[in-house]
């Protein structure tokens, strides 16, 4: 995985918690944690934008040069929430995060309060989080282990089995903005861990398509290709969207939903009456082990 992708970590936390201060009837996801889950100096930034008149004026910035990407990680974050809650009334056993960065579902979910969640990131990242988890909660909670990792040198598995986690246990899988920064054989390892999983394990991975990686389609978003494919080049991966059935079922998957960003603000922007463009080259999968 790229070395740029740890720098990410907070970003998508950073937005969650700039979400705080819009009015809660409008919200499209809530979350009282991700402020105090952030760095110092993201806490500054996120402190600053209470004001509506600097927030707004940020948020037509962002979208100037990225647009899609406000609502896009919050429609992202909010679906995942929804499917994880769901499956944690039975169907899941336990929760791996991969690339957790400074996530809170686990911690503020209360389906998630007594299941077990492994969250896996680059060690940066996770001791960073360790930082802030005992300054908010004076220790990691009993329920979540933080697993430091080296994706590029390091086998998912073996970390994972090192740090207790059973494979033969009905797992809810995340990859969330994780997929564009790994390698295709960094993939392809990942998935092959997923394939052993147990029936009734679930998957929720968003990717971003090839169209836009490989540079023939930018889809208006030339300042992001040029960030990260040419100046950081940290994104590395995209799939096709008619490719991604096969994909999972080469390791015995199946869609269970496949949704474009458009299709996520229609469940979760619309409804707030906000007006927030779609990412046009995300999308996120839902999937179930056979």
């Amino acid at each position: 995985m790229a070395r740029q992708a740890a720098k990410t970590g907070a970003g998508p936390t950073t937005i969650v918690a700039i979400e705080q201060h819009v009015p809660e009837d409008m919200r499209i996801i809530s979350d009282d944690l991700a402020y105090r889950i952030l760095p110092f100096g993201m806490r500054v930034y996120v402190s600053l934008m209470r004001f509506s008149s600097v927030r707004d004026r940020m948020i037509r910035a962002t979208e100037k040069k990225v647009p899609g990407i406000w609502g896009g990680v919050l429609c992202r974050k909010r679906y995942i929430d929804d499917r994880v809650a769901e499956a944690a009334g039975g169907q899941t056993e336990t929760v791996v995060n991969l690339g957790a960065g400074f996530d809170t579902r686990a911690y503020r979910l209360p389906a998630l309060v007594e299941v077990p969640v492994w969250e896996v990131d680059q060690r940066e990242n996770i001791d960073a989080k360790r930082l802030r988890l005992k300054t908010v909660f004076q220790e990691v909670p009993a329920h979540v282990t933080l697993v430091p990792i080296d994706f590029d040198r390091e086998e998912l598995g073996a970390v994972l089995a090192s740090h207790g986690y059973a494979a033969d246990t009905r797992t809810f899988f995340i990859l969330e903005g994780v997929t564009q920064y790994l390698t295709e054989a960094g993939l392809q390892a990942t998935f092959d861990l997923l394939a052993g999983a147990p029936a009734g394990s679930r998957v929720v991975f968003t990717y971003v398509r090839r169209d836009f990686i490989d540079g023939s389609v930018l889809h208006g978003l030339e300042y992001l290709y040029e960030r990260m494919l040419l100046k950081d080049e940290s994104w590395l991966f995209g799939m096709d969207p008619e490719e991604v059935a096969d994909f999972l079922s080469e390791y015995g998957w199946r869609v269970l939903e496949h949704l474009g960003y458009e299709e996520l603000a229609e469940r979760y922007v619309k409804p707030t009456g906000r007006d927030l463009a779609s990412m046009p080259i995300e999308r996120i999968v839902h999937a179930e082990k056979l």
